[in-house]
This record gives structure tokens, C-alpha cells and sequence, in this order.
């Protein structure tokens, strides 16, 4: 659709892009990321047409850009710049019927029904229809945004220019034109090239992004390539983090704020309270989390950490919805609180904390076999969720590479189910040896301050101290349990 050959061209003489090559093809939705200053602008302004180029040639749809005569070139390319400035007070409708003008002989003649309907599937599109009879400039910025793209829309163009669309828009709008965007490339093979000032929002819906830096290409090829931590580092000049989006596999980064020096906390028994309800355990800091507890799952920052008794004959439809109106009841915020339930008597719970000279592991176990299964032979079980549960927290006082998060529940996870063969505990309906309960949780959480640990392996320093404490604790508690069930 549009070839960019060897591109060079700026202003009064000097060059602001240089040397810039690439093909967009039909149907693409195709970005352009830079820091401030970089040429993105720049070059947008020469694909559209309106700034020359001083070397290089760029062809569309076969044909010299500049063999085009305007009126030829407005009914291929639209352009959605990035400040539009109105000067007449036309109404909403007017401003975007101007679209309309590349399709006419002149100034609205022959205006159709394919006209009109155009302008208000537009309009609808970008909503803006209910203002309609308002005059563009009683409309704020972000209306006004969205009034501009309609009319750039209006002209069905097959190639749509943006300079930063999402630009003024709020979350919703920047979703809705965005999904739009991206639809009307899928079905209409509308091709699109999009100057993104959020490099997330590039990562999450473009095919492609070119990456200038200093009117240079840094990189072009797929978001996931593009958008590669270091590279991102080393253009805008901050630090930054990646990370995949959680619901679909692209690639989102994060700013990491410089903060002051974190302070140095160290989480053991005197942060722990156990009453006959439940374990809380309270840290002065947020601390970086991995669990499976009923509030607060997955990996997040929590402040409070709660495992609350519950009677064996437990059920509750929504247990979610239960828990968090517990743990409000209780003082608790759900929101800041990993949240676990257990039928164990709480008062057999075993902790401690393990030392190593430069770091330590602070262990809380509660215990109960009731619902034990072998994992191996758990197809012949009903899926019933009953409370019996082996809970495990571990509590790094350190801090955790993604990697030694993994690594932290293999190793607990290894080191409890020593602890259940060498019990010998029974799964009571195959009769086989369990590897756990139906209904175990774990945490692991850490400081993220003092040592750090890329690995938490069974045989790392950091693994074996995990291991170690998770095979005690758990021994002891399920000690207690077993001596309970023999009174």
C-alpha cells in the first residue's frame, strides 16, 4: 500500500528524519513510537503530503506520492493531525461533512443519501451524534478530537494518518476508537499509520511499530521485538519494566518511579496475631506477593495477610463475596489482604523463623489431612471444595526475581509433600499415598529489600532455607492435627 524509500526531510534546509525505509501493507495498523524530538511528526507530515521531502521517494499504491493531485490523494489519505484549530463556527454535523468534500464536483453538490448516512454512521462511531446541532468550539478538547477524527473518517479513505489520536480522549473513548481502529483494518483493510505517544497502548494494538530515535530507526518489526526492555531504556532514557498483558500475549511496560531508599523491614512472629477466628499477619510495608488464597490471588502487593478458621461443614455459593465481608467485618481491607480459609483449629499452627547470615524466611503452616488426596489419582475424586487444607506462607526477607517467585512455591510445594509420605497419610478413597489436600493454599511474599535472589531452586541458598522451613512447619503442624484427632 505505501512504500518509504530512503526518506529524508525536516525544515528550512535541515533534516529532522533521515535515511527512513519501510512498507505498510493494506489492512495494517501500523505505529510510530519516539521520544520528544525523535521525527515522528516530522514524518507523518511527509507521508501525508504536506511537507516535502528533500531525499528518498514514497510511493502509494504503486504510484509516486507526488504524481498524486490533491483531490486524488484526499480521497486515498485522511489526516487526523495532532492539534486541529477551527476557525469557523460550524456546527458538529457541518465540521464533519467536510469529510465529504473529496468525494464532490464542489461544495456539497450532489449531496446523497450515502452522504449523509456516512456522516452519522461516523458520528455515531466516534460519539459524537448527540452534538450534532452544537457548534465546534462549545465542544471540550476531547470532544473536539473525536469531532476531527469523524470528519477524517467521513472521507472512507484507505490509508487514515494519526497523530496521536487517543490524545485528549478518556480511558473508555481511547478503547472504543482503538477497537474501531483496529476492526475497520480486519474487515475493511483500512491501512493505518499511528503516531502513539503510550507505548502500551502501541504494544496492545498495532501489527508493527517503527521506533525513531534522533530522525532514525531504532527498530521496526513486531511490538513484542520493538518494545524489548533494554531497547526502551536506552531511547527514552528511564527505567522501565515489561511484563505481558494478563489477558491477551502482548506486551505492556511500566514505569518504575524512583522512590526513597525502601525501608528495611523484617517480617516474623512479632507480625503475627492469632486469635480462635483467625492468623493475621500485618507487615509495616507493601509486600510483593504470589498466592492462591481466596482474596488476593495471583501476584500483587498486599499489607495484611489473614487465614481464617472456618467450620468443616463450610459452603458458601460465593465464598469471595463471603470472605471480603469478613475480612471488612474484621478491620481488614480486601483489597490490601490475601485472604485463605482452613477447618484446622488454629490454635495448632506451627511458625518460625529461618536464618541464613544475610537473609531469612519466616514460615506459617496450618495443617489438616482430612480431604487428602494422591494428585496422581485425583480423577477418581468428586470435585467437592471441603475445607481440611494445608496452608502455607513463606515470607522472604529478601527480595525476588520473577523466576525465584516460580521457584518458591516448587520448592514448599516439594518439601510439603515429604513431609505427608513420611507420615505416610492416605488418600482415603484410592487408598494410594496423597501429595496433599484438595483444597491447599500457599503464599509466597517478599521485602524486595535487602539480598537479592535470582533462584529458589531445592538446591539455591534460598531454596534450601524454604525448603527446610516448609518440611518443619509442616511436620510440626500436622504433628498437632494428628495428636487433636487421638483425643
Amino acid at each position: 500500500m505505501l512504500t518509504v524509500n530512503k526518506i529524508s526531510g525536516g525544515y528550512m534546509g535541515e533534516s529532522v528524519v533521515r535515511d527512513i525505509s519501510f512498507k505498510v501493507e493494506q489492512g495494517e495498523l501500523f505505529g510510530i513510537l519516539g521520544p520528544n524530538g525523535s521525527g515522528k511528526t516530522t514524518l507523518l507530515k511527509i507521508i501525508s503530503g504536506l511537507l516535502p521531502n528533500s531525499n528518498g521517494q514514497l510511493t502509494l499504491k504503486g504510484k509516486p506520492l507526488s504524481d498524486y493531485t490533491s483531490m486524488e490523494l484526499a480521497r486515498v489519505i485522511a489526516v487526523l493531525p495532532q492539534h486541529t484549530e477551527q476557525f469557523f463556527s460550524y456546527t458538529v454535523k457541518e465540521t464533519v461533512s467536510l469529510g465529504r468534500y473529496s468525494h464532490k464536483k464542489g461544495w456539497f453538490q450532489g449531496w446523497s443519501d450515502n452522504d449523509e448516512e456516512t456522516v452519522h454512521k461516523v458520528m455515531k462511531q466516534t460519539g459524537v451524534e448527540e452534538f450534532e446541532h452544537q457548534l465546534i468550539h462549545e465542544l471540550s478538547g476531547g470532544e473536539r478530537q473525536r469531532v476531527f477524527l469523524a470528519q477524517a473518517l467521513a472521507q472512507e479513505p484507505e490509508v487514515l494518518l494519526l497523530d496521536e489520536p487517543t490524545n485528549h480522549l478518556d480511558l473508555s473513548y481511547q478503547k472504543e476508537l482503538l477497537d474501531m481502529l483496529k476492526k475497520w483494518t480486519n474487515d475493511r483493510k483500512l491501512t493505518v499509520i499511528s503516531i502513539f505517544h503510550d507505548l502500551n497502548l502501541a504494544g496492545l494494538y498495532c501489527d508493527r511499530i517503527l521506533l525513531l530515535e534522533n530522525g532514525e530507526i531504532a527498530s521496526i518489526d513486531k511490538p513484542n521485538e520493538v518494545l524489548k526492555e533494554e531497547r526502551i531504556r536506552a531511547v527514552y532514557n528511564t527505567a522501565i519494566q515489561k511484563q505481558y498483558h494478563p489477558e491477551v500475549p502482548k506486551p505492556q511496560l511500566f514505569l518504575i518511579p524512583e522512590e526513597p531508599e525502601h525501608q528495611n523491614v523484617q517480617i516474623d512472629e512479632s507480625c503475627l496475631r492469632i486469635t480462635d477466628e483467625h492468623i493475621s499477619l500485618s507487615s509495616e510495608v507493601f509486600l510483593k506477593c504470589m498466592s492462591s488464597g481466596v482474596t488476593g490471588s495471583g501476584t500483587g502487593w498486599f499489607q495484611t495477610f489473614v487465614n481464617r478458621h472456618v467450620p468443616k461443614t463450610y459452603s458458601c455459593s460465593n465464598h469471595l463475596e463471603e470472605m471480603s465481608a469478613y475480612l471488612r467485618d474484621q478491620g481488614f481491607d480486601p483489597s490490601e489482604t490475601v485472604g485463605m480459609m482452613t477447618a484446622v483449629k488454629l490454635e495448632d499452627v506451627s511458625y518460625e523463623l529461618f536464618r541464613e547470615e544475610s537473609f531469612s524466611v519466616f514460615i506459617v503452616v496450618t495443617a489438616g489431612t482430612g480431604n487428602a488426596v494422591d494428585a496422581s489419582c485425583s480423577k477418581l475424586h468428586e470435585y467437592m471444595q471441603t475445607p481440611g487444607t494445608i496452608n502455607t506462607w513463606v515470607f522472604v526477607n529478601g527480595s525476588l526475581s520473577e523466576e525465584a517467585f516460580i521457584q518458591s512455591v516448587m520448592t514448599a510445594t516439594e518439601a510439603k509433600v515429604k513431609v505427608m509420605l513420611e507420615m505416610n497419610i492416605r488418600d482415603r478413597v484410592t487408598g494410594t499415598q496423597a501429595t496433599g489436600t484438595s483444597t491447599d493454599s500457599i503464599l509466597i511474599a517478599s521485602t524486595q529489600t535487602g539480598e537479592k535472589f535470582q533462584y529458589a531452586g531445592t538446591i539455591t541458598p534460598l531454596g534450601r532455607l524454604i525448603g527446610h522451613g516448609v518440611y518443619t512447619c509442616t511436620a510440626k503442624a500436622l504433628v498437632k492435627y494428628m495428636r487433636r484427632g487421638k483425643q
